[in-house]
Parts: C-alpha cells; structure tokens; sequence
C-alpha cells in the first residue's frame, strides 16, 4: 500500500510540473483565427519558447505576463523630460489599456538625474516622477519596465561609469523592493561603443547581484551587447543559477527601410522611398532572425522580450503597417512578449496632436 501510495505522489508531481511548464507557454496565433487583412500566422520550424523546468516556469509566466506593451519613448529618456515633445501624461496610460495592450516600457535616463560624484544620489524629485509613471501603469494594470536609458557616458568610458552605474542599481531596487511583481527592471538600453561584450556581462553579473540584495525575486531583463542585436545572443554570459531572468533584443531591419529619413542616422535621407511589400523574400530574411532568438532561448531556457521594434514615420504608411503587423505576429508565434517603439512620437501608434491613435500602426500591433 506505502508502495502505490508513493507511486502516486509521484505522478502527481510530475503532472503539476508539467502543468508548469504549459502554463508559461505565450499563447500563439495559431491558437486564434487570423482577423480579416492580417498576414496569416508564419510556419516556423522553431518551436514556442517555453519553459523545460518548474525553475523556469516563474520567468516565462511573468513574459507572458507583459503581452504585448508599448514603449513610452522620447519623455523621461531625454536630458530633461518634454525636451524632445513628450511629456507622460496620465490619460496615455488610460488609452493604451483600453486599446488592449497589457503593458508599458519606460526608457528612463537616470544619468541625467544622478550625482556625478559618489555616491551618486539620484535627485529626489525625480525619483517621485518616476513613483508616479509606475503608480499609474498599475492603477491601470498594466506591467511596467523601468530601464536605465541612454546611459551614453558608459558607453564611451565604462570602467569610469561603472561604480555610478551599480550604484544607481541599488538606489532604485531600494526604492521598489515592496512593489509588486508588476514591476520589471531591465538593466541597460542597448550596450554598444567601448562597453564590449566580456565588460557587459560583467557589469550585468555585478548589477544583477546588486539587485538581489533587496528583491530576491524580482524579474530583471538583461539584452545582449551591440544595441541588443539578436547576433550577439550567444555572447550573453548570464548567472546559471539565476532563473528569473527574462532576455531581452530589439529589432528593426531592414534598417534602411525602418530609418528612412531618420534625423539621427547618418544617410537615411538617401533611403526615402524604401518599401516593405512582405515578399517571401523579405519574411525570410525576417523568419531567418527571429528563429535565431528562439533556438537559443530553446538551449538555454530563457523567455525572449522583443521590447523594441517599429518603422518611423516617414517611411510609407501601407509598409510600416504590413511590416509592423509581421514583426508582431513572427514574435508572438515564437513565444516572445514585445513593446512597439513607441506611443506617441517619431514612431508613434498614437498622434497626440489628433488626440487619436493611428489606426493603421494600432492595428498592425492589436488585430
């Protein structure tokens, strides 16, 4: 009898475990009818991220959990938030639930609020700016990403910006430790310049053991060097034993069709023009780089977080559309959450001049 008894905890556990594991799988398209005028969903021979341990189960439930969201971008990420024509508002958060997106990424330039010298106090009145975007993210139930954004100095002399940059780590993981699960830290927007891939894993390894002090377990996101390119996945060195991690890349090629025209890429006005007709062709070239996220996040069990992508606005409307549309799409099939770069700028799905969103882009990003 002691026998079957214990037979039978043991099924029991493995059926939870397996239960697990289903319930941290993002639901794909294929789970859902194609809505009339949306690319069907792509066949890809790489299958779902999910997770392959009750370890992982936690971190691919909260990927799921941040859906599809929207980038706040062009506010707090420059030198003095409105300096580049957005201010947050409290209606944006309000908009962006009822319009169905489950989550908001915020870019936050926290070098430009933090003592130069140690130990680097961030500026109080920012820090409350910051409780207030978050508050009302939640008032809202939205999941919210705070990330630390155009750090540009570290980029360029990294040894001299590292103890600045772990130390605003732990002031803000202070700040929100009590938060709920909600809230998501993301290390660092695109590593690039002089902070090298073997620098980035180490400062990433160090702001990660910061962090833990005082949140145990709180999501943190961590992207791999070169501006978060998925080529570069394989050169992410993360902590084996630290699971609840969520990985993050961002995506925007063909480059010279996303950033036609774009004031601060060099050349771009030569680029004006360049469609996206979603040939074969140009899904391939698409399929071919999001299946290289998830084949690794297959080997190395960890949720993929596309957290930007988007074509700017010069580019054709009909094209943005078609290739936003696919990009979202490729990615939920994949398995992966994502934010569109962004809600009401240069990229935007909301004009908020017209005070109205842009139907094409909201519908290309929620069918």
């Amino acid at each position: 009898m002691e026998t079957i008894r214990f037979i039978l905890v043991i099924l029991g556990l493995l059926g939870l475990l397996s239960a697990c594991a289903q319930a941290a799988v993002t639901p794909t398209p294929t789970q859902r009818p194609p809505e009339p005028g949306q690319p069907a969903a792509v066949k890809s021979p790489t299958p779902a991220a999910r997770a392959t341990s009750p370890a992982d189960a936690y971190a691919f439930a909260q990927n799921q959990r941040l859906g599809r969201g929207v980038n706040l971008g062009n506010a707090l990420e420059a030198p003095k938030e409105g300096e580049w024509g957005m201010v947050i508002q409290e209606e944006y958060f309000q908009l962006i639930k009822q319009a169905g997106f489950e989550s908001v990424r915020v870019p936050i330039k926290w070098s430009a609020h933090a003592a130069a010298d140690a130990p680097y106090t961030i500026d109080p009145q920012f820090f409350e700016r910051i409780d207030w975007v978050i508050a009302q993210a939640q008032k809202n139930e939205l999941a919210v990403v705070i990330n630390i954004h155009h750090y540009d100095e570290i980029m360029e002399s990294p040894r001299l910006h590292k103890e600045r940059f772990l130390s605003i780590w732990e002031q803000i993981a202070e700040r929100y430790k009590d938060y709920p699960d909600s809230l998501y830290f993301e290390l660092l927007n695109e590593p690039n310049g002089t902070l090298s891939n073997t620098s980035w894993n180490d400062f990433a390894r160090q702001a990660i053991t910061v962090i833990r002090k005082t949140n145990p377990q709180r999501i943190i996101i961590v992207g791999p060097g070169n501006w978060n390119a998925i080529d570069l996945l394989p050169l992410l060195d993360l902590p084996t034993q630290e699971r609840n991690l969520i990985v993050t890349v961002h995506y925007y090629l063909p480059f010279q069709f996303t950033h036609q025209g774009a004031e601060w890429a060099d050349g771009s006005e030569a680029w004006m023009g360049t469609t996206w007709d979603g040939t074969a062709d140009q899904k391939r070239l698409l399929d071919n780089d999001l299946d290289k996220a998830a084949r690794w996040s297959a080997q190395q069990s960890r949720p993929i977080y596309l957290g930007e992508f988007g074509a700017y606005s010069k580019a054709d409307m009909a094209s943005r559309q078609r290739w936003t549309a696919f990009v979202a799409r490729s990615a939920e099939q994949r398995g992966f959450s994502w934010a569109y770069w962004e809600f009401g700028a240069g990229f935007g799905v909301y004009d908020r001049e017209a005070k109205a969103w842009v139907e094409p882009i909201r519908q290309a990003l929620l069918p």
